[in-house]
């Protein structure tokens, strides 16, 4: 693209950032796990006893694990549309996530809005097929924008990541060029003022302060994620910014612990901090929106550090790494897909036990881990209608010169 000449831009996609992706992917198996055993949340299904400590440990995750998702999902448009194109980079999203969406709407999510009945009343008895026609009785409802459908059962379910990444990658392809551009004119001044580094904080902080958190988007107003798209987008892979951030990664962390911290009081025993207009519950939502982008911040710096060429690590060991993260990379977006039906599926099962609360929890980790990663290797990966239906792109054929040779009949020395 013409907007980055003369920028230096990064060396390509940032394998530990697609890797951490599918570790967040990973760990929202045991974050689902934990809502099963909140107080503070109308998960699908709960068990008899619960316990407070959920909620205070599942915000140190919320803080900063789905806006990272996105800003590295801004990072791979940067890289996408330089390849593609901004109409190249709308078809393949549309592809993409559109077809795993569709396909999860109507094939996974109904299944934990049946079970979410059948185990808040014993004497619901309706068959899952008739339960699935309804939930797919829709309307149209442009109100909730960019959740367009509505029914009386119906919903996105987790997939609310896929709906917004792909309405927010639709709206980024037409200003793809001076967004690009705009961030290019702005590194020079972070170069000479590394504190401005901060200064995306404060969007943050507003939106989720005036327009309010969203419990259902993992408590973040679901326009913040637009901004971290866009921060990804256009500051992500600049070669100067990085170094930068990897400096500014400590005073980042601490100062995003202390604005956590400040947020206690109000999430504790203040008014309802998701909704509410008292100064304390604004206060509350802004210093946990400025937060997050510290804490994103100083993860991409921290893990952001400089290889010295091959480490002295074996070709062997090195080949393994990167095929690792290759591999962790591309069943993101599938893993995300399953987790959650899995884990409403074992806990409904598992809730019932008469086992101490920290069995149950064990048990729906390790079987719903266990399952959605062998129905990903072997029942995902490995054909191409199911990679097109979970947005993998098919498996590379053989390059030509790979492939085994027959011998051809043996020509005689010219004489």
């Amino acid at each position: 693209m013409g907007a980055d000449t003369g920028r230096p831009a990064g060396t390509g996609r940032r394998g530990e950032l697609d890797a951490l992706r599918a570790l967040v992917v990973l760990g929202l198996v045991f974050f689902h796990t934990a809502l099963v055993f909140s107080p503070d949340d109308d998960f699908y299904v709960k068990n008899p006893q619960t316990t407070g400590a959920v909620t205070v440990l599942a915000g140190f995750g919320v803080v900063w694990a789905m806006p990272m998702l996105f800003l590295v999902a801004g990072l791979g448009a940067r890289h996408s549309i330089r390849r593609r194109g901004a109409a190249g980079f709308a078809r393949e999203r549309l592809l993409r996530l559109g077809v795993p969406l569709v396909f999860g709407t109507v094939v996974l999510c109904p299944l934990p809005q049946w079970l979410r009945l059948r185990a808040a009343g014993p004497g619901y008895d309706e068959p899952y097929g008739r339960f699935w026609q309804r939930f797919l009785t829709v309307r149209p409802d442009l109100a909730d924008f960019p959740f367009v459908l509505e029914g009386d059962h119906f919903e996105t379910g987790h997939l609310w990541f896929v709906v917004l990444l792909l309405a927010f990658c639709l709206l980024l392809a037409p200003v793809a060029g001076p967004l690009a551009s705009a961030a290019g004119h702005m590194v020079p001044a972070l170069d000479r003022h590394p504190v401005l580094l901060l200064l995306p904080a404060l969007p943050l902080a507003a939106v989720n302060a005036l327009l309010g958190m969203e419990e259902g988007f993992a408590g973040w107003n679901r326009w913040a994620y637009l901004l971290f798209l866009l921060y990804g987008f256009g500051l992500g892979d600049d070669e100067r910014v990085r170094a930068l951030t990897r400096r500014a990664a400590a005073p980042a962390g601490v100062l995003g612990l202390l604005l956590f911290a400040a947020t206690a009081p109000g999430f504790v025993a203040g008014d309802d901090p998701f909704t509410a207009r008292t100064p304390f519950a604004l206060f509350t939502r802004a210093a946990f929106g400025a937060a997050g982008w510290c804490w994103v911040l100083a993860l991409l710096g921290l893990l952001d550090r400089p290889r010295n060429g091959t480490s002295g690590a074996p070709d062997a060991t090195a080949g393994a790494r990167r095929y690792g993260r290759r591999y962790l990379a591309l069943a993101a977006l599938p893993l995300y897909v399953l987790h959650q039906p899995v884990v409403v599926a074992f806990a409904y099962g598992v809730v019932g036990w008469s086992a101490p609360m920290v069995v149950k929890y064990v048990a729906i980790v390790a079987a719903s881990l266990a399952v959605i990663l062998a129905v990903y290797e072997y029942g995902v990966r490995r054909t191409r209608l199911t990679r097109f239906l979970f947005g993998m792109r098919p498996q590379p054929r053989p390059h030509p010169t790979t492939a085994p040779t027959r011998p051809g009949p043996t020509r005689p020395p010219a004489s």
